[in-house]
């Protein structure tokens, strides 16, 4: 895979691809850290004398214009991340987008519109999608993926724009895929897999292939209710997937017959509604009173999972174990997070929730070997599927 050292950039221009995807709130962001990720390859790319041309999606508005969704706040924090101005362009393609582009001076830097505006990005019909992105290839000569949350989607930015032009993979990319392949490839054991978040459906293939490969794995969040229920214990109102039940008894008597060793809580921290004030409790989590919720894992379980992490050489994270957004319910994933750090392991952090745990908790993002910005696209690549993102940039 080609990388940005292998372009002649001076005084050309290069659209960027970059992961811009930022929680808002009422127009603020509340968390930077995608900006922030993006930063490195802008300013190589400035450094060097190119006219950067950065474009994103910001959440789903599928193909229609939604001014609550506009990336113009994103402009305005890159700029003020950069120490320059970035020229924000009105439409993603239109008259204001090719103004922007064809305005800037080396080392300048524009940011169009939120892409997921135009309904040609992620369509699923090659022909429009193909159309969107013959006029967004046209605003540059050259091409540098590094939106490496957004690798596993086939849109017109991530698949089709780099062959329409002299393409190659920007740091931040060229850094997650050394990382995933860390994981993936030569792993120094005991390798240890965290897995949380809210539904088990969305970690069934990740599961499924790190049977064969992982040591452990940690179960918490959501999830593990689905787990508990399949060993015939009581849940109460916590989240079920029913449909997913045979397929997780099947996932532990794998586990049971090749070795693989998976950790589940002992305790829950349970609660009367889904609310910080509600009344909440630790118990045993094989006798989760009916009426009340699974919201955490409980205090024994955040040890115990503490320990199971303490002689690991590799480990893996994704989804928080818990409501880690309430602070009654964030004890579990605090407890994870500490146990990576103090394993000494080579850590990594699965992008999503669990790096916007990792700073709303107040921890240091170093202590942790990596921190990914694309949760959905690091467990795909996990799971053993080809990402057209990253397999775009390889062609």
């Amino acid at each position: 895979m080609r990388t940005i050292d292998d372009l002649d950039v001076a005084g050309r221009r290069v659209l960027l691809r970059a992961d811009l995807n930022v929680p808002l709130q009422d127009g603020r962001i509340t968390d930077d850290g995608r900006i922030r990720a993006s930063l490195p390859t802008i300013e190589a790319l400035r450094a060097r004398g190119a006219k950067v041309i950065v474009c994103a999606h910001l959440g789903r508005p599928k193909g229609q214009v939604k001014p609550e969704l506009s990336l113009a706040p994103v402009a305005l924090r890159l700029g003020e991340l950069l120490g320059a101005e970035v020229a924000s362009a009105a439409d993603v393609v239109g008259d204001s987008a090719r103004a922007a582009a064809g305005g800037l001076a080396d080392g300048g830097v524009a940011l169009l519109e939120n892409l997921r505006f135009e309904p040609g990005e992620t369509s699923k019909d090659d022909a429009e999608r193909g159309a969107f992105a013959d006029r967004l290839a046209a605003l540059a000569e050259l091409y540098v993926g590094d939106g490496f949350g957004a690798v596993h989607r086939r849109h017109a930015s991530v698949f089709d724009v780099p062959k329409r032009l002299p393409h190659a993979a920007g740091g931040l990319i060229a850094t997650e895929v050394e990382v995933l392949r860390k994981l993936t490839e030569d792993v120094e054991r005991p390798y240890a897999v965290a897995l949380g978040g809210s539904k088990v459906s969305d970690k069934l293939g990740v599961i499924d292939n790190l049977l064969g490969k992982a040591d452990r794995i940690l179960i918490g969040g959501g999830m593990v209710f689905t787990f508990l229920k399949a060993q015939g214990h009581e849940v109460g109102e916590s989240l079920l997937e029913e449909d997913q039940l045979g397929t997780v008894r099947e996932y532990l008597r794998r586990a049971e017959e090749t070795g693989v060793e998976f950790v589940l809580p002992v305790d829950i921290v349970a609660a009367t509604a889904f609310a910080a004030d509600a009344d909440h409790g630790v118990v045993p989590a094989d006798a989760i009173p009916a009426d009340r919720l699974g919201l955490d894992i409980g205090p024994e379980s955040g040890k115990l999972f503490a320990a199971r992490l303490a002689d690991a050489r590799t480990v893996f994270w994704n989804g928080p174990m818990g409501v880690f957004e309430m602070e009654p319910y964030s004890h579990g994933t605090r407890a994870v997070a500490q146990g990576l750090i103090d394993s000494g392991a080579f850590t990594v952090v699965g992008g999503g929730d669990s790096a916007a745990a990792v700073r709303l908790l107040g921890f240091d993002e170093a202590a942790f070997s990596h921190i990914s910005t694309g949760g959905g696209a690091s467990l795909e690549y996990l799971e053993g599927k080809t990402l057209p993102g990253l397999q775009a940039l390889e062609d």
